[in-house]
C-alpha cells in the first residue's frame, strides 16, 4: 500500500473506498491496472476478450477476458494531452511532442530525417498578437506604467491597466482567427522567398522546401501567439540539401516580410465595426544552432520549449479547461475578472458571427485551431510515435506470453478481439491511488534526470 501518512487528510468517503479498495481480494491487479496506465486521471473503462489461435490448426495459443478483472473491466490511458486533465498522458504527449520536433532538427533516421539536416537552414521564430490596450507588465528594470515594480508571479501580471478601455471584443476575435493568420502567414513566407530568391513562385517551389513545427501558447493577457520552427530544405524534403541561394539571412527577411503582409478581414457586425487583424510588432526570429555558444538558441532548447507549451491552453491564463454555456457559470467556477471579461465577449459575439462558434469556443477565449501542428515534411508523425509505442509494448507482451512473431513464416497466428467501451474514470478511492502512483513515477524520473550527469560523468572517468 502507498503511504498512509497522507490519508490522514482524506474525506470520510474517499478514505472509506480506499479501504474497501486495500481489503478487495483484487486489490493487487487493481494497483496493476492504474500502474500501467501511468496513474491516468481518467481511464478508459473496457470489457470484451481477445483469442490468439493458430491459423493453421485452430489451436488456442492465448485467451484473455475481462470477466477474470476486478470489476469486469480492463482501464486504459485516457489520451488527454492538457496537463490539467491528466498530468500522466500530457507527459507522454509532451515527449512525443518533444521527440517529433528534435527529429526535425537534429535528424532521426528511424523518425523520417537524415542526420544531415543540422546543416540546413532553420530558425524559432515567435509571432504575437498586436496590443489591444496596456496591460501591467514587466519592462526590463524599469517599473510598470502603473508605477508598481511587478513580481514575477504577480497576479495583476497580463490584465488591463484600464479594463473599460481595453478591446476585448477585438482580442477574442484576434484569437478566433490567428489560425488564418498563421494559414496567411505560410503562403506569403513562399512568396517572400521566391521573391528575395529572385524566382518566380514555380521555380522557388520546385528548388526549395519549407518545413515548419509550430505550437500555440497563451500569453498571460490571454492572447494567442506562436512559436515555431521553421526551416529550408531541398525539393524533395529533409533528406534534400537546399540550394545555395537558401540562406539564414534571406530565410529571416523572408519571415519578417510576410509577417508584415498579412491581414484578415473581419466585417461589421452589430454594434461591432469592420476589423482588419494583423500581427502583432513582436516578432522574434533567432537562429537555432546545433552547439550553443551563448547566443543562438539550441536545439536541445527548441525542443524542450515547444514540447512543454504542447500540452497546455487557455487554463494558465486563469480560465477552466472545458465549455462554458452561459456567463452565470464564471462566477459559479470563479474565474479571474480579466478571463472572465474574455469568455463573456466571446458569449455576447456569438450572436454576430455564429459561423465563428465563438461560444463554443469561449472556455479558449475565442482560439479555435490546433496547438501543435507541422507540416507534412517537417518529421515524423505524432501517430507514427504512438503506433512505433504500441507494436514495441505488444512484443513484450508476446514475449511474455510465448506467442510468435508475427513475421514468423513458420506459425501464422489469428487474433480475434471484441471490446466494448464501459464507461470513464476513477471511483474517489481509486482517484486517491492514481494520484500517489503517479507521484511515484515522477519522482522515479526526477530522480533519474538529476543521477544522469553523474553516470555520464563517471563513463567518462572510466573510458
Amino acid at each position: 500500500m502507498t503511504d498512509t501518512a497522507t490519508m490522514a487528510g482524506l474525506d470520510p468517503a474517499t478514505l472509506a473506498d480506499v479501504l474497501r479498495l486495500a481489503g478487495s481480494p483484487g486489490f493487487d491487479r487493481i494497483q496493476d491496472q492504474i500502474r500501467r496506465t501511468g496513474g491516468c486521471t481518467d481511464p478508459i473503462r473496457l470489457t470484451g476478450s481477445t483469442v490468439t489461435r493458430d491459423a493453421a490448426t485452430g489451436q488456442v495459443l492465448h485467451s484473455y477476458s475481462t470477466d477474470t478483472e476486478p470489476g469486469g473491466v480492463l482501464r486504459v490511458a485516457c489520451g488527454n494531452r492538457r496537463a490539467s486533465r491528466c498530468p500522466s498522458c500530457a507527459w507522454t504527449y509532451a515527449g512525443d511532442t518533444y521527440h517529433l520536433i528534435r527529429a526535425g532538427l537534429v535528424g532521426d533516421p528511424a523518425k523520417g530525417t537524415p542526420e544531415t539536416i543540422r546543416d540546413h537552414p532553420r530558425v524559432f521564430a515567435t509571432l504575437t498578437a498586436p496590443s489591444f490596450g496596456p496591460v501591467h507588465n514587466r519592462p526590463g528594470n524599469r517599473p510598470c506604467r502603473c508605477g508598481t515594480r511587478h513580481a514575477e508571479d504577480a497576479l495583476e501580471l497580463g490584465t488591463p491597466l484600464d479594463p473599460d478601455t481595453y478591446d476585448y471584443a477585438g482580442a477574442v476575435l484576434w484569437n478566433n482567427h490567428a489560425s488564418e493568420l498563421w494559414r496567411y502567414f505560410t503562403i506569403y513566407l513562399r512568396r517572400e522567398i521566391a521573391k528575395r530568391a529572385e524566382l518566380t513562385q514555380k521555380a522557388a517551389r520546385e528548388q526549395s522546401r519549407v518545413s515548419f513545427g509550430k505550437v500555440a501558447e497563451y500569453q498571460k493577457r490571454g492572447a494567442v501567439h506562436f512559436h515555431a520552427v521553421i526551416r529550408f530544405d531541398g525539393p524533395a524534403g529533409p533528406d534534400d540539401p537546399p540550394p545555395a541561394w537558401a540562406t539564414l539571412d534571406l530565410l529571416t527577411d523572408a519571415i519578417h516580410a510576410a509577417a508584415a503582409r498579412v491581414e484578415v478581414d473581419v466585417p461589421p457586425a452589430g454594434d461591432q465595426p469592420a476589423r482588419t487583424l494583423r500581427w502583432g510588432t513582436q516578432l522574434d526570429v533567432r537562429p537555432i544552432r546545433a552547439f550553443g555558444d551563448g547566443e543562438d538558441i539550441t536545439e536541445q532548447a527548441v525542443a524542450s520549449y515547444v514540447a512543454k507549451y504542447a500540452t497546455k491552453a487557455a487554463e494558465t491564463t486563469g480560465t477552466v479547461d472545458r465549455r462554458i454555456g452561459n456567463k452565470e457559470a464564471l462566477v459559479l467556477l470563479d474565474v479571474p475578472e480579466h478571463p472572465a471579461r474574455l469568455i463573456a465577449a466571446c458569449l455576447d459575439l456569438h450572436p454576430l458571427y455564429p459561423d465563428r462558434k465563438l461560444r463554443d469556443w469561449a472556455h479558449m477565449l475565442g482560439f479555435r485551431g490546433h496547438f501543435s501542428t507541422k507540416s507534412r515534411r517537417y518529421s515524423t508523425t505524432l501517430g507514427e510515435l504512438r503506433q512505433t509505442r504500441a507494436d514495441y509494448r505488444a512484443a513484450q507482451q508476446r514475449a511474455a506470453l510465448g506467442l510468435p512473431d508475427p513475421d514468423d513464416e513458420e506459425v501464422t497466428t489469428l487474433t480475434l478481439a471484441h471490446w466494448s467501451y464501459a464507461g470513464h474514470g476513477h471511483t474517489p478511492g481509486e482517484s486517491w491511488l492514481a494520484a500517489n502512483i503517479r507521484r511515484d513515477i515522477q519522482h522515479n524520473r526526477d530522480t533519474a534526470r538529476e543521477e544522469l550527469p553523474t553516470l555520464l560523468d563517471l563513463e567518462g572517468a572510466t573510458a
